[in-house]
């Protein structure tokens, strides 16, 4: 019987950080290709769209004008995904109907001024204030929620509704369904291992080498060995971190690094400003329960 060779043979393979099996058809990969092929878009965007809600200076659709930013400019969501006020939900004795309030807010992060800069394009001190702001609204919003969901969707194609350059930053009342496998798993990785998992893992794939895409002093990004996405990477920090606000400005400054390498790979990559969904997992906040808040009236 021909032996086990897991570039040619089907197989599965195990997420730890969700506790699910990922199939992996690596034959598949040797199939011919007579699909279709995207030619990238030549759109050149100005510095300035007088009629984008983001720029600075402009005035968004609610009829508030943003200021004139030189850096990062934050703001609450014009239409945000959740609300502070958010009264009790009823309690449900049907196991099959089941509902439950969800408090929290949903902020803006235009990353700059520029309208036509993505994050690769932006030079390093533009991008290390950008994780600095992320490490800011994380500590303000970690006071409060449970869990804040720092996030960028890139391009039409994933759902962004708006060219300039963005991310979003949302704080809630819950940990969402991945947040808590990831949390519950990874304490009972170091229960029995006694040490981080994704400490482990990074030494893994030091020493492979083979799933590494970037490497700076202090981050390493990698497709990790359990990849269900075409492209997909994780950017890991290379000690034991527990969220963004525990960044010392070293590793700050590394990982603007890391993130100007990354995202300017999968611009390379197709030779087009390339569509993504980045989020920014770390540790719950330590206060997990949160009291409704009323508006003043």
């Amino acid at each position: 019987m021909t032996p086990f060779n897991p570039i040619d043979h089907p197989h599965r393979r195990y997420n730890p950080l969700t506790g699910q099996w990922v199939l992996v058809s690596p034959h598949r990969a040797k199939r011919p290709w007579q699909g279709a092929q995207e030619t990238p878009s030549q759109q050149m965007l100005p510095a300035h769209d007088p009629d984008c809600f983001l720029c600075a200076g402009n005035t968004r659709v609610t009829g508030d004008k943003n200021p004139d930013y030189k850096g990062t400019y934050v703001f609450t969501n014009d239409f945000a995904a959740l609300m502070a006020d958010t009264p009790d939900a009823p309690d449900s004795h049907d196991p099959l109907m089941r509902c439950q309030s969800a408090r929290g807010t949903s902020r803006v992060i235009c990353f700059s001024p520029d309208h036509s800069k993505t994050l690769p394009e932006l030079s390093l001190p533009a991008l290390t204030e950008i994780v600095r702001t992320w490490q800011t609204q994380t500590a303000e919003l970690g006071k409060t929620y449970p869990w804040v969901q720092v996030f960028e969707n890139k391009g039409a194609a994933m759902g962004c509704s708006n060219p300039h350059p963005h991310g979003q930053v949302w704080a809630n009342s819950f940990l969402p369904n991945e947040a808590e496998r990831e949390d519950r798993l990874q304490k009972a990785y170091f229960a029995e291992q006694r040490s981080p998992m994704l400490v482990d893992y990074v030494q893994r794939e030091l020493a492979d080498g083979s799933r590494t895409v970037v490497e700076t002093e202090h981050w390493l990004a990698v497709v990790p060995y359990w990849a269900a996405w075409p492209f997909e990477t994780l950017l890991l920090p290379k000690t034991h971190v527990l969220r963004i606000t525990d960044l010392n400005d070293e590793q700050r400054d590394s990982l603007a690094l890391a993130l100007k390498k990354l995202t300017s790979r999968y611009d390379n990559l197709f030779q087009c400003s390339f569509p993504y969904s980045m989020g920014w997992h770390g540790a719950p906040a330590r206060r997990l329960t949160v009291k409704k808040t009323r508006r003043a009236v």
